[in-house]
């Protein structure tokens, strides 16, 4: 049976890219085969060039619904995998690839999430409003930002002392012991 060929967008700078990659590089069943971008300063680029095919797309292409599905059918991709992709996912794109989109949000969903809440935003709301645990949510994409189902949620507790880059520091830490895993379980489980 030919193995599951997974896509990795992202836009910034790409340690959750590079930890898939690796995961993957030791499997036998998936291999991650293209990483896309939006941005063409992002790290990704640089981190990932040796290890796996690059595309580097604008916002128009972003926001290109049918530009996209065809690139992944081209690629034959079977699963698309975002890991710090600031753009919303074209509706027909989703359509092309039912429950076949997973998303991770440095997050508890459905808290902080929806339009704008990405990256540092979420990290300074949690400290705001002085929650005492945060986390990390893998989920499917759907056509509402941060509302498909979920896959996965993994917790992290916090202190009156964490400000936002400490919290930031604790979710990525979570972020990069159980995304790849999550994402390969429910991969070979479909």
């Amino acid at each position: 049976m030919e193995n599951k060929r997974i896509a990795i967008f992202a836009s910034g700078g790409g340690s959750n890219a590079i930890k898939l990659i690796q995961h993957f590089d030791k499997s036998s069943e998936i291999d991650a085969v293209l990483l896309l971008t939006n941005n063409e300063n992002a790290g990704v680029l640089e981190l990932t060039d040796e290890y796996i095919d690059q595309v580097v797309i604008n916002n128009d292409g972003a926001n290109d619904g049918s530009f996209l599905t065809e690139l992944m059918q081209e690629e034959r991709i079977d699963y698309i995998v975002l890991a710090g992709y600031l753009r919303k996912i074209p509706s027909e794109l989703i359509k092309a690839f039912p429950q076949h989109i997973i998303n991770i949000h440095p997050a508890l969903l459905p808290k902080y999430g929806g339009k704008g809440m990405y990256g540092m935003n979420v990290h300074n709301a949690v400290f705001e409003n002085k929650e005492t645990e945060s986390g990390i949510t893998i989920h499917l994409v759907n056509d509402a930002f941060d509302e498909g189902e979920i896959l996965a949620q993994y917790k992290v507790s916090l202190t009156p002392k964490d400000d936002a880059n400490i919290i930031q520091k604790k979710v990525l830490e979570i972020e990069h012991k159980h995304f790849s895993e999550v994402v390969e379980k429910f991969i070979l489980q479909h």
